[in-house]
């Protein structure tokens, strides 16, 4: 990443203002970096100090531009979605012996954490290295200050979004973006040494071994059992990938969402938070190893996101990898490719802020009577009598749905009666209480939520017949799209709750 990582501090200004690039730091290969429960309680412990050590951390932090890829900046009244990242580059201090020899620094592993709106739950979605998907144009600030397009790539590795041609996180970041439809916050780099300095600082992070493992290629060897792990050995730890499951990088996933959820909860236990030496060496250690975007570059910006990711309950965040198949164009696959109908009810649940652990706080928001307008009985889609108005402010939603609905859905006494007075937010399905029966197959047809169904007088069609009125938001995605979002994550979607110790297998 030429040019693109920047300490902060004193160091004389480049082209275009822009910070002279310091000697890089490496970011672990195959490592599952820290996360926000971790850097939230780096960050409080980070103004213990006063001033002085505060200007010292912030001279810590190494910002990376975002080159407009981003939001733009959390906000404390919408969810949180922020990017981590690990590569493969080898070089920085005791780092010598890992890594790919020669290599540019690729996305080797990658989590996108998304934090809920109420703070309540969280999810972190790791997105396998070796998935096929498409890398879009990325606009680059290059190290004399200067912008860049750097030309998108088709059907290649994930990783190569980061470090090839030049590539920065930021390229990353837009790939996750084009991959699940979530624009994200921020993102964050860490490198090899994170793994090993936060693993000490916090006393060692136990984990469990369901059978012993002796791994000739990432030095570690471990017996079946419970055992406590920092620096090189908590390295050897989160490399080991022949050792575990199929030897595959989907089983060091796993294995990485592990460790990562036992090094949480040591984070968030009590003889971490009431130790001052451990906090002040946890503050080191993660600015240390911290690169991130310059849109939160500093100290106190890293606080406040601190603060907002500090609310999450452990119990409430879920790992959870994208769910990927081998790849159909190789004969003896060495890739993977994205698995639709498993992925993209995932990413509409993340879109959606929707927990992947069903916390009874949000299902508590939709009050009973709301919900149980859609139990009941089911009129047959032949007698659903329903008029539809476009307020979702896209050209020809009324007439596709009223298409799809007459040849995919049977229902065939509907008309479309173009738009409604005004835009809409959210799709309303209103009725009378003689049309509850046709209200509710319609909706399970159309996939609405209970929060669409608006009981009340029943509206006349063209004819005087009493019709349903449904009334098409911004939340309309397309004809045939259920518009609720799931109630749970799809069936084999590889998870790890953080608050559950895992025995790696």
């Amino acid at each position: 990443m030429p040019g693109q990582r920047r300490r902060r501090g004193k160091e004389p200004e480049a082209a275009g203002g822009r910070r002279k690039q310091k000697p890089k730091k490496s970011a672990g290969k195959k490592v599952m970096v820290w996360t926000g429960g971790t850097l939230a309680f780096l960050l409080v412990s980070g103004c213990v100090g006063g001033y002085l050590y505060y200007q010292h951390l912030n001279d810590n932090i190494t910002s990376i531009n975002d080159d407009g890829a981003g939001t733009g900046g959390f906000s404390k009244d919408r969810p949180i979605n922020i990017l981590v990242i690990g590569t493969d580059k080898r070089s920085g201090s005791g780092n010598k012996g890992y890594g790919d020899e020669g290599s540019l620094g690729h996305a080797d592993t990658t989590i996108l954490l998304h934090v809920s709106k109420d703070r309540t739950n969280a999810t972190a979605l790791s997105i396998p290295r070796d998935m096929i998907t498409d890398i879009p144009d990325c606009p680059t600030t290059m190290e004399d200050g200067s912008q860049k397009t750097i030309q998108g790539s088709q059907n290649v590795r994930f990783n190569e979004s980061l470090g090839q041609g030049e590539r920065t996180p930021s390229c990353t970041m837009r790939t996750v973006t084009k991959i699940t439809g979530i624009k994200l916050d921020h993102f964050m780099v860490a490198d090899f040494n994170a793994v090993k300095t936060l693993s000490s600082a916090v006393g060692g992070v136990e984990v469990c071994l369901a059978k012993d493992i002796d791994d000739p290629k990432s030095h570690l060897k471990l017996s079946k059992g419970k055992h406590t792990v920092e620096g090189e050995q908590a390295l050897a730890f989160v490399r080991t990938r022949h050792a575990v499951g199929n030897g595959g990088d989907l089983s060091r996933i796993a294995l990485q969402q592990q460790f990562l959820s036992a090094l949480m909860r040591k984070l968030k236990s009590s003889d971490t938070l009431t130790s001052p030496k451990k906090m002040f060496s946890l503050a080191e250690a993660g600015t240390e190893a911290l690169a991130v975007d310059s849109k939160i570059a500093d100290i106190m910006k890293l606080r406040d996101l601190g603060m907002e990711l500090g609310r999450l309950d452990m119990k409430n965040l879920t790992f959870a990898t994208l769910p990927v198949k081998d790849n159909p164009a190789e004969k003896t696959p060495v890739t993977v490719v994205p698995d639709p109908p498993k992925a993209e009810p995932l990413f509409a649940m993340l879109r959606a802020d929707q927990s992947l652990t069903e916390v009874k706080k949000k299902q508590k928001k939709e009050k009973a009577a709301v919900a149980a307008r859609l139990k009941g009985p089911k009129a047959d889609a032949a007698d659903v009598r329903v008029d539809i108005f476009n307020g979702s402010g896209k050209t020809g939603a009324a007439q596709t749905t009223l298409t799809w609905l007459q040849n995919n859905a049977g229902v065939l006494k509907s008309s479309q009666q173009g738009n409604a007075p005004s835009v809409i937010d959210k799709t309303t399905l209103e009725y009378g209480s003689a049309q509850a029966d046709q209200a509710r197959r319609l909706a399970a047809i159309m996939g609405l939520p209970a929060s669409a169904m608006k009981p009340g007088k029943s509206e006349k069609n063209a004819q005087g017949l009493p019709a349903l009125k449904l009334t098409l938001g911004g939340d309309f995605e397309g004809a045939g799209v259920p518009i609720a979002p799931p109630s749970k994550a799809p069936d084999g979607v590889q998870k790890v709750e953080a608050d559950k110790t895992v025995c790696a297998k």
